[in-house]
């Protein structure tokens, strides 16, 4: 899969942008074809990024504020399946607004979006990691100093490239 300059490249070993390496952590059920919700696998292929969000009560930022009852849906049977939705809302979802700091600063990365097909996977996020090379559950995920480099580089052409 060929990677133009200005792509952020991510393998299972780390990420590289702008000639420069990053550590990154991945699912924990690797790099590879996505076949179903809740795999942990980090789908391959070429991804842009659709919008990022920041929490304004942490960082100062570019980009949509995560509000406080903002939510992601991951129930394939929710007509807003891989959509950002208001909460309470009574089908499965996970808060955008978190008491760790992963999604302090995210981007959302255009996987099974437009349109969605329900089960095949939601949520595909660059955001900030829990401990270095701690696994995630598809997304990828940086050094908070490194994941903010990458996005505040990033053109508006740029792709995610995910390899195997």
């Amino acid at each position: 899969m060929r990677a133009r300059a200005g792509d952020l490249v991510v393998t299972r070993w780390g990420a590289w942008f702008l000639n420069r390496r990053f550590p990154c952590a991945v699912g924990r059920g690797g790099v590879g074809e996505k076949r179903r919700e809740g795999d942990s696998v980090t789908p391959v292929g070429r991804h842009r990024i659709e919008v990022v969000l920041h929490r304004p009560d942490r960082l100062a930022g570019t980009g949509r504020g995560i509000e406080p009852r903002d939510g992601w849906s991951d129930d394939p049977k929710d007509p807003a399946y891989n959509r950002m939705v208001r909460r309470p809302h009574r089908f499965s979802h996970e808060a955008l607004r978190r008491a760790d700091r992963q999604y302090d600063l995210l981007a959302v990365l255009d996987w099974n979006r437009d349109p969605p097909v329900p089960g095949l996977g939601s949520a595909i996020f660059l955001h900030v990691w829990r401990r270095p090379r701690y696994p995630t559950a598809g997304c990828i995920a940086f050094r908070r100093a490194d994941l903010d480099f990458i996005l505040s580089r990033m053109g508006p052409r740029a792709r995610v490239v995910v390899r195997d």
